[in-house]
């Protein structure tokens, strides 16, 4: 006569250290398979889990090892312990009671058994507070230590963390090398706030063999990373469940230094950061006089795909999708002859700028854009106070989506306020400063009064993309209903550059 199953559930947490009981998922198996042995059942599946029992990710193992039991698939469910099968209370085992056997081998308690309902119910509301009050422990004393100005993590690149806890810059040349991975980190910043592109600037590196942390090659992905996150500045930094890193706010809602203070002079300043997110973002208009690593494409940087939201690259005689361009799956790539999208996009500038009167939204932007252009000495405070502002507006809308989509729920919900709080008082830092400086415009009405075709004409390729930059901010092109078809205004959608207070 057949023998009955068992599953086998073992868990073990890769973050936590849980003390002498936490055994190693090879030790709960074994224990798992005596148990099988000794009772006379056959051990059908062993689901293994290596993360936490308390947490708001998806433990597809336990769902799948809970399923079959209920179903009947095998006799019985084992599990070393209560704490190790969830710790989220009698809602994870109110299902099981009285509708299939789980063994709980630490406690000695079976679902099965009408005695041990009670305890079962008891043991696991026991481990829901044991992990609460782990979880508020650690919390707390993270908390604390980062308002001390500890680095609770490893080194961020070009940085060394020391003893007590904090960073500086790593100045420790490569070997073999003439440079440090600090200066790496401030040619990023300074070649980023001059213009040159992530992609342009990871090509450079991978030509010139400089190394990266992880001894590949660099990505655009990675230059923009370092330029966005504030602890290189000297900033305390948190980043909670998404890409970009934000500054630590203390209880008091200030940042705090992860740096000494005789180390701060050294780190990258606030004026050189500050810009290079700017240029980084497309908020601060640049000298685009051609020069080599710096796009040169009439469209290269506005133009977008609209299967999958990503640029469009220049490439030979056509603009195509950076998804496909780069190996990925893009269901409705596009893809645009280069002669053919500049002159239609040329064409609807020319006809909308001429056409507009001096109290259109959008000349308000084309004025300040072209300001920028005509006066770069002049107004380079302004320009870039103007792109604080942009950058601060785009930081604080950010943190309302993540908010809309629930991002700040659960146990994110901590990080709202400091989110909150950080983005606010820099829009309206970014405000004051703008506030204080002269805002006049330069003449813009040759745009409005027939010349700009003229004015067109003659204008190099440099001063044409600046051109259309004054009052264009995006491109986006639909995928072609077939081979050969020729392009429609249908299938290009140009975003005005009209911001909010023009």
């Amino acid at each position: 006569m057949a023998k009955p199953q068992v599953d086998l559930l073992v868990r073990k947490s890769k973050v936590v250290r849980e003390g002498e009981r936490a055994l190693s998922l090879r030790a709960q198996e074994d224990r798992g398979r005596r148990w099988a042995d000794d009772h006379g059942y056959d051990v059908r599946e062993v689901w293994k889990e290596n993360l936490s029992a308390w947490s708001d990710i998806e433990r597809p193992k336990q769902d799948a090892a809970m399923a079959a039991v209920l179903a009947g698939e095998v006799s019985a469910l084992w599990c070393f312990a209560l704490d190790r099968f969830s710790r989220k209370g009698a809602e994870s085992v109110i299902p099981l009671l009285g509708k299939a056997r789980v063994i709980f081998d630490y406690e000695q308690l079976d679902s099965s058994n009408e005695r041990d309902r009670q305890w079962i119910l008891q043991r696991s509301e026991d481990a829901r507070a044991y992990s609460q009050r782990l979880s508020h422990n650690v919390r707390t004393t993270k908390t604390r230590q980062r308002s001390e100005g500890r680095w609770l993590s490893q080194a961020p690149f070009g940085l060394k963390v020391d003893k007590a806890r904090k960073l500086a810059p790593d100045t420790d040349e490569y070997a073999g090398a003439d440079y440090s991975p600090w200066e790496v980190v401030v040619r990023i910043f300074t070649d980023i706030a001059n213009g040159t592109s992530c992609r342009a600037l990871a090509r450079a590196f991978n030509v010139e063999g400089v190394a990266d942390i992880t001894g590949r090659k660099w990505h655009a992905g990675a230059i923009r990373k370092i330029v966005i996150h504030p602890v290189y500045e000297g900033w305390q930094a948190i980043n909670p469940k998404r890409i970009d890193p934000v500054a630590y706010l203390d209880e008091t809602g200030a940042r705090v230094r992860c740096v000494p203070d005789d180390v701060v002079p050294h780190m990258i300043s606030e004026e050189l950061a500050a810009r290079a997110r700017q240029v980084l973002s497309g908020h601060l208009l640049m000298d685009r006089t051609p020069v080599p690593g710096r796009a040169s494409a009439l469209l290269a940087g506005r133009l977008t795909c609209a299967g999958c939201g990503r640029s469009m690259l220049a490439s030979g005689n056509s603009y195509v999708c950076q998804t496909n361009q780069s190996g990925g799956d893009c269901a409705a790539r596009a893809s645009v002859s280069r002669v053919t999208i500049e002159k239609r996009v040329a064409e609807r500038w020319l006809a909308r700028v001429s056409a507009s009167d001096p109290e259109d939204p959008l000349m308000a932007t084309v004025a300040g854009r072209w300001t920028a252009l005509q006066k770069p000495t002049e107004t380079q405070e302004l320009r870039e106070a103007r792109a604080a502002v942009s950058e601060a507006e785009a930081t604080l809308g950010r943190f309302h989506a993540d908010d809309r989509a629930g991002f700040y729920e659960g146990r994110s919900a901590r990080y709202r306020m400091p989110a909150k709080t950080d983005a606010e008082n820099r829009l309206t830092a970014a405000e004051e400063r703008l506030a204080k400086l002269d805002t006049k415009s330069v003449d813009i009405t040759f745009l409005t009064e027939g010349y700009a075709a003229q004015y067109w004409e003659t204008a190099g390729p440099a001063l044409r993309r600046e051109l259309i930059a004054t009052a264009i901010d995006r491109v986006r092109v639909s995928k072609a209903p077939g081979r050969g078809v020729r392009l429609t205004d249908d299938r290009v959608q140009i975003e005005w550059a009209i911001t909010e207070d023009a």
